[in-house]
């Protein structure tokens, strides 16, 4: 069965709208595999912090349905198509893997280069997947953050919310 990772973030009702994405995602595709949540800094714009967070699930869906699943989900917890791409948000999730897959089909992109590019999404996906290789570079995520650059990480662990912990 493939295994996805989804990453999520949150910085409208933050708490709120990631358990209850969980719980969503959980409903949608069963056991769910979730690394520690992270305050991460805006990056592109001035807002409030942002929880981060990466998710592991396995489905027999076709990666399609899966995206659009997700879609669904963020529209759900209020996201809409109109607003910039750094922009505040109530709902994010990126479908960054899936299995092996290597895609660039329009705004399906898989792996996502953000993955590399970005801490909040790097360092979750090392705390859950250490020893799964990236499908291109085919380096484990646990070197990759390892020789990330770190210099200006604008990001910490947090608690997780009260209700993520079940």
């Amino acid at each position: 069965m493939p295994r996805g990772y989804i990453s999520l973030g949150s910085n409208i009702e933050k708490e709120k709208n990631v358990v209850s994405a969980l719980n969503a995602l959980e409903k949608q595709f069963g056991k769910l595999v979730v690394s520690s949540t992270y305050q991460t800094e805006a990056v592109g714009f001035s807002g409030e912090p942002f929880y981060n967070l990466v998710i592991g699930f396995d489905s027999e869906l076709d990666v399609k349905s899966v995206a659009k699943t997700l879609r669904q989900i963020e529209e759900q917890h209020g996201r809409t198509r109109s607003c910039k791409k750094f922009s505040a948000r109530t709902l994010d999730l990126d479908l960054i893997l899936y299995d092996d897959l290597i895609i660039s089909d329009g705004r399906l992109q898989i792996p996502r280069d953000e993955i590399e590019r970005y801490a909040f999404v790097l360092e979750p996906l090392a705390e859950i997947a250490p020893e799964q290789r990236h499908p291109i570079s085919h380096k484990t995520y646990a070197e990759l953050w390892q020789n990330f650059d770190k210099s200006n990480l604008a990001q910490h662990q947090v608690k997780t919310p009260k209700a993520l912990a079940k």
